[in-house]
């Protein structure tokens, strides 16, 4: 684990209201991201990427224009979008609470599809962590800082007469960052920053597998598409082939009707240092039901090495109106958010975050070709909360 440095009293004092023993407990909807998360198949796949804990001893920059919060797609991607405008890549700092691309970019089963109404949509698969990592690789390239194991505790607004080298002051365990912009990319980890989305950004706890397939998955009779096998709106399961090597990753949905209610009850929760038993054996025997038996259409027992490999969780945000959060934050000029993504960001991404850079640039809202429902504001945040809806998702 890279080493972190210690804390002035008062981001001390914020960090023992958000964490308990250092792992990062929860506190409402309120936490840090735990300090030593499992490992997904991505994550596994990619130890050897040389940015990987860039910075992590490092003092954090003491000013700078642009301030990034959290490595993930969302802001890996809006990143991107700032130096494509032309920014200096010279002038955004990404900082990430533990390694790069550690959250839910990181963790979820690799299939992407665009959350539509039909039988049959278009979709596709990734490896999520060498995407984004591939992103800042070119971004790091262009001068782009980027600092990890470095959690954000709090942004304070200056007094802009004696401070004019940034409006905002970003509070980490490693120093602070002055800044003219600051852009929360947090996702479900969002209000540990912005105490006002506390009751609008709910965690949930996702779960994720891979198998080594036997026969009936192997050579020639690889799968060349990914998959969604839906038996209701919240009772599915996601299945990609890694066309490189094999594996299969298979995903579930959190809303199965075969958990327990203690699984049920686990899924509201901060925590991705582990993984559910009882998911992973509804998971493993689904797999085993869809491919022909535990001897995948052979009939004989799976070799060693054939069958579950690996279970891994990932955190992803819910809003109570199913839909992101982009724009402005309401009340903080200068601070904007792209989080919120209802366990669809790896698709809605790619739009929301080249739409949040057109507002920062100062267009407006239709210029982003965003959904109005996306923006955010007092009104959604209050409309929400009085109303009592809850996520499709």
């Amino acid at each position: 684990m890279a080493p972190h440095a210690t804390t002035d009293d008062e981001t001390a004092a914020l960090m023992d209201s958000l964490t308990t023993n250092g792992q990062g407990q929860d506190n409402g909807n309120r936490s840090l991201p735990f300090t030593s998360p499992c490992l997904s198949y991505w994550h596994r796949t990619t130890r050897a990427w040389p940015h990987l804990d860039e910075n992590h001893d490092q003092p954090v920059p003491s000013q700078v224009k642009y301030c990034i919060i959290g490595s993930g797609l969302s802001g890996a991607l809006t990143a991107w979008e700032l130096v494509e405008s032309g920014v200096d890549g010279k002038d955004v700092l990404i900082l990430e609470a533990r390694e790069a691309v550690s959250g839910a970019s990181g963790r979820n089963a690799g299939h992407v599809r665009p959350a539509i109404d039909a039988y049959e949509w278009p979709a596709g698969s990734s490896h999520p962590a060498k995407l984004v990592q591939w992103i800042l690789s070119q971004l790091i390239a262009k001068g782009l800082k980027l600092w990890t194991h470095c959690p954000v505790t709090v942004v304070k607004e200056n007094d802009i007469s004696n401070s004019p080298e940034g409006r905002w002051n970003v509070k980490t365990r490693r120093g602070d960052a002055a800044a003219h912009t600051v852009i929360h990319c947090t996702n479900a980890f969002s209000a540990s920053i912005l105490p006002e989305l506390s009751n609008f950004v709910t965690p949930n706890k996702a779960q994720a597998h891979s198998f080594i397939p036997g026969s009936s998955l192997s050579g020639k009779n690889v799968m060349r598409s990914t998959m969604s096998l839906r038996y209701s709106l919240r009772h599915f399961f996601s299945i990609i082939q890694r066309q490189s090597d094999g594996t299969v990753v298979f995903g579930i949905s959190r809303g199965n009707p075969d958990f327990s209610e203690q699984t049920r009850a686990e899924v509201f929760s901060f925590d991705d240092t582990d993984h559910n038993d009882e998911i992973a054996s509804i998971s493993s025997t689904e797999f085993e039901k869809i491919f022909a038996g535990k001897g995948y259409a052979t009939g004989k027992p799976a070799r060693h090495g054939e069958g579950a490999d690996h279970f891994w969780s990932g955190i992803i945000a819910m809003t109570p109106d199913s839909v992101p959060l982009v724009g402005a934050v309401p009340g903080k000029e200068g601070q904007w958010i792209c989080a919120g993504f209802n366990g669809h960001g790896m698709a809605r991404i790619f739009t929301c975050a080249p739409g949040l850079v057109k507002l920062i640039q100062g267009k407006g809202w239709r210029n982003t070709g965003l959904p109005e429902c996306f923006e955010i504001s007092h009104d959604r945040l209050e409309r929400a909360q009085k109303s009592n809806i809850k996520s499709v998702w």
